[in-house]
């Protein structure tokens, strides 16, 4: 401690008056958290109002265009039946998990795979879980019937926990390529607009093949990319790590 005089101030130094030093790593990790919080905040409130629009949507169309969509396209629907094998979710499946497997025994021979191959394998994995919780859950939980069955008399409705996996409500086709499109429309913005339009296509023409109403379509696509959405979050934050 300075001798304090007249005119002067004493000052004491001790380490608790010390400059305090700031990480700039564990600041830039602080802020960039702060960030990601803020930006799922932001994400959630739109996920949330996107619900809502979705679940008016199904309500209009599963009270009043369903059964007469059906209905218009039931004789178009026969000609179309020979895709129902083409398409079928069993080759899809097939088809992701041999994808998934591949990718996996690149990563054991190699050592690592490419950006693309991780995120592909990403998306095949959602796209099986989404399908599989679908149909085991979903379709359970809500049991509406299939237009073949409303078409012969079968009335239109819900019927919770009284489903099976041939129920229709949600359309499990398109979840199934819903949650393979929302990982890679998250991942790769370039793709949004043209799996949205090969998503739109799949739509239709399980609506006028009469596989499925408006409103499964709708329910299905929206809990399909909701789901790859939320797997390509997580995918792209683990990269930034």
């Amino acid at each position: 401690m300075a001798p304090a005089g007249r005119g002067t101030v004493s000052v004491c130094y001790s380490p608790s008056h010390a400059p305090i030093r700031i990480d700039p790593i564990r600041k830039a990790r602080r802020d960039g958290d702060f960030l990601t919080l803020k930006r799922l905040g932001i994400v959630i409130r739109i996920w949330v109002l996107s619900l809502a629009v979705c679940a008016a949507v199904v309500a209009l169309s599963f009270a009043r265009i369903d059964v007469p969509t059906a209905l218009h396209f039931w004789k178009a629907g026969r000609f179309l039946s020979p895709l129902n094998e083409t398409f079928a979710a069993a080759g899809v499946l097939s088809v992701e998990s041999a994808v998934i497997l591949v990718m996996v025994l690149l990563r054991l021979i190699r050592g690592h795979i490419s950006v693309f191959g991780e995120t592909l394998a990403v998306a095949c994995l959602t796209s099986l879980c989404a399908y599989g919780f679908n149909d085991h859950v979903l379709k359970v939980f809500f049991g509406v019937p299939n237009p073949t069955d409303v078409i012969h008399g079968t009335r239109h409705s819900f019927n919770l926990w009284m489903g099976s996996e041939n129920s229709t409500f949600p359309s499990g086709h398109m979840v199934l390529a819903g949650a393979f499109a929302g990982v890679l429309m998250r991942i790769y913005k370039g793709s949004i607009w043209p799996l949205g339009v090969l998503l739109l296509l799949a739509a239709g023409l399980l609506i006028v093949g009469d596989w499925h109403f408006l409103s499964d379509v709708i329910a299905g696509t929206f809990f399909g990319i909701s789901a790859g959405i939320l797997a390509g979050e997580g995918r792209a934050a683990h990269a930034e790590r």
